[in-house]
């Protein structure tokens, strides 16, 4: 069911060949089906899991060919007739998590991130870098109509992402919070959610850069990786007892930073583990995270309910990613700026151009 006409080709960034570079050409516009809608996708975010799904590391098959990207904010066009609660014209956002079977025990008790039988965006369906995208109504964002969309779309998987995971260390307003890869997309977003959580912000990264964005940001204080001569000792003085702080949250794409987080997280703290490097391990001796109390754990993409909290939270005023945009058609150098980790903060595609 659709008010508005809606073309039968449109234009997109598609992956042929898992490992090559994405082709920007014109594809069909999809149809939604029953419990479906169809969202004319305005911006997307552009992730570094958009990077992994080109390149084929993680060990999970994606479908080929792809239209990657999942932080899609649009207008819903068309839905399907099963859909009652989702309006033409409604603002929507195709977040990771397309859908899930809704059935399963973790669907069941708001777990869905978890459902065995999940359809994820830009990796096992077509996601939002392209410009109408299908969504599973039960799952597509609710996005208030005072929200900017170009704005927004960065929070739909590396807003909700870190957020889940700062709820998911348990640390209380006035507690500190070392974010590893604070510089970069879901970084810049953790630093923000951190501060309007009421946490006090270690950002750790590399660089004079990021240490101007993630200040500007509102981060206590900043440790460079790439000149402190004792990390360690650097990220536990910058707590007021020498302590450490009471949660790492890993957002790196590399894996060293796992391996040294244990070193320094407070005793009885809690690591998160959010970004994802291809092949890597975490490391942590027993005896200390035995003696020391500390808690390793991981934190996958929000729920529904996270979602909404998400956006409420930017809808305030509290969260103003720093994005650059860029056209859907120069999406390729997005990447391979992506690959020499140039990027400071977040890519917007604007899917017009």
């Amino acid at each position: 069911m659709s008010n508005t006409q809606i073309p039968t080709e449109q234009w997109a960034q598609v992956l042929e060949k898992r490992g090559g570079n994405i082709v920007y050409k014109k594809i069909a516009v999809p149809k939604p089906g029953p419990d479906e809608v169809l969202v004319n996708i305005k911006y997307s975010g552009v992730c570094h899991t958009d990077l992994h799904a080109i390149k084929g590391d993680w060990p999970l098959d994606t479908k080929i060919p792809l239209v990657g990207g999942h932080e899609g904010a649009g207008i819903v066009v068309a839905r399907g007739e099963l859909v009652k609660d989702v309006q033409i014209g409604d603002y929507a956002g195709i977040k990771w998590l397309n859908s899930s079977c809704m059935n399963c025990t973790y669907c069941r008790t708001s777990d869905e991130p978890l459902c065995p039988q999940p359809d994820l965006s830009g990796y096992t369906v077509d996601g939002s870098f392209q410009q109408y995208a299908i969504g599973k109504a039960q799952h597509v964002a609710r996005i208030p109509k005072d929200c900017d969309l170009e704005a927004i779309s960065p929070v739909l998987c590396a807003g909700l992402t870190v957020y889940k995971g700062l709820k998911e260390s348990g640390a209380r307003p006035g507690e500190y919070v070392a974010i590893v890869g604070a510089g970069g997309g879901l970084g810049s977003m953790a630093v923000q959610y951190g501060r309007a959580m009421g946490l006090h912000v270690i950002a750790i990264d590399g660089g004079a850069e990021k240490e101007q964005v993630t200040k500007s940001l509102g981060a206590t204080a900043y440790v460079d990786f790439l000149s402190s001569k004792n990390l360690v000792e650097d990220v536990k003085k910058a707590t007021p007892d020498g302590y450490g702080p009471q949660a790492v949250l890993l957002l790196a794409v590399s894996e060293k930073p796992f391996q040294q987080a244990a070193e320094y997280v407070r005793s009885k703290g809690t690591i998160v583990c959010v970004g994802l490097p291809a092949n890597a391990f975490l490391k942590a001796s027993v005896f200390d995270t035995v003696t020391r109390m500390i808690n390793i754990k991981g934190s996958y993409v929000g729920n529904r309910q996270d979602t909404a909290e998400a956006i409420e939270f930017f809808r305030r005023g509290l969260i103003k990613a720093p994005y650059k945009v860029v056209g859907l058609s120069e999406l390729q150098g997005v990447f391979d700026l992506m690959e020499q980790n140039k990027i400071a903060g977040r890519y917007v595609v604007d899917t017009s151009r």
